[in-house]
């Protein structure tokens, strides 16, 4: 009987994780600090479509017909883990993007760098749609994107998103599942985002890429379009933005304290059954854009085989992300996002 227990509990264990999709299978191993929105950010533009709540724990962004709104982090950081519990509009939200990045784009407009989750809204029954992309030295000319669906609706509760940055590696996470990781490599060079960045969160109009291609644009009907934020984590190494000296960065070193350095075994298991059953489209199988693919790209055939069942995703010419003073990412930089999907 000893054996058998032993064994079921093996099964048991591995059939958890490789069942990602179930939340309550998954053992957070971050325990960072959760701060007051006003201990960490400040508003960025929306005046009134910004409603900071229960003191301050929680935040509202809206968007109407009248402004989008957004929010950013009083400091900048180089390097560090950043988070949030986000809950998305519901209903039909095609044309609406909610953003929750790292740019710096307000002091290097040339060559900025970047790490983004995007969040693209869709037409009455269709999903919310997950894009993430890292920028490095104003490399906008390569666009490293991927998309996904995901394994729950992002309208009907709060689920954590969340950034890891360090000087060898980029990971995003849902919900404490992996599902990117990217290895700084050689022949990345300057691609990798290694400059302070401050962190943002916008919602904004983004009628004329978001939804397949810009067919179907935000319908103010349903507006306002709220988008909540809370459980805010700010951990890293900040830097002053004057004489860019560092302060906190035991804040950083403390991060292997409670996230390893890279997917362990187990994380990595999750990873790629994520990607497997979720990812609609990665830059590395994208034949049309990339002849050969970058060199960073690591092919899996049954991904590759799964990935071109799905249409094809193209990205025009000076495709950028410019929000403007402050990366204000509204209404008037929408001409400058010409994705179609």
């Amino acid at each position: 009987m000893g054996k058998f227990h032993t064994r079921l509990f093996f099964f048991m264990f591995l059939f958890c994780f490789l069942l990602f999709i179930f939340p309550s299978c998954s053992v957070s191993p971050k325990n960072f600090p959760i701060i007051p929105f006003d201990e960490g950010y400040t508003p960025l533009f929306g005046d009134h479509n910004l409603i900071i709540h229960t003191n301050s724990k929680t935040v509202h962004l809206s968007l109407d017909e009248s402004s989008g709104s957004g929010f950013a982090s009083h400091d900048l950081y180089l390097h560090g883990y950043f988070s949030a519990s986000i809950k998305l509009p519901y209903d039909y939200t095609a044309g609406v993007v909610v953003a929750f990045y790292l740019s710096n784009g307000d002091m290097y407009e040339k060559n900025h760098d970047e790490i983004d989750f995007e969040f693209l809204g869709n037409i009455r029954g269709k999903d919310w749609r997950v894009q993430t992309n890292v920028y490095g030295n104003g490399s906008t000319n390569i666009g490293r994107e991927e998309r996904y669906g995901l394994w729950f609706d992002p309208a009907e509760d709060f689920h954590q998103y969340s950034i890891l940055w360090t000087d060898s590696k980029i990971i995003f996470y849902v919900d404490d599942v992996p599902i990117r990781e990217i290895k700084r490599t050689e022949s990345m060079k300057g691609d990798f985002p290694s400059k302070p960045m401050t962190l943002y969160a916008t919602i904004w109009d983004a009628s004329n890429w978001a939804t397949n291609g810009g067919k179907y644009k935000v319908n103010y009907k349903y507006a306002p379009y709220v988008a909540e934020f809370t459980d805010f984590v700010l951990h890293g190494c900040s830097v002053n933005p004057i004489d860019h000296v560092t302060t906190n960065c035991d804040n950083t070193a403390q991060i292997s304290d409670n996230v390893s350095f890279g997917v362990t075994p187990l994380e990595k298991i999750k990873m790629e059954n994520f990607r497997l059953k979720h990812m609609t489209y990665s830059y590395c199988y994208d034949r049309i854009r990339y002849k050969v693919p970058l060199p960073e790209c690591v092919i899996n055939p049954q991904q590759d085989e799964r990935l071109r069942k799905f249409d094809p995703v193209t990205f025009g010419n000076g495709r950028r992300h410019r929000r403007g003073k402050r990366h204000h990412r509204g209404q008037d930089n929408q001409a400058e996002n010409a994705a179609s999907f």
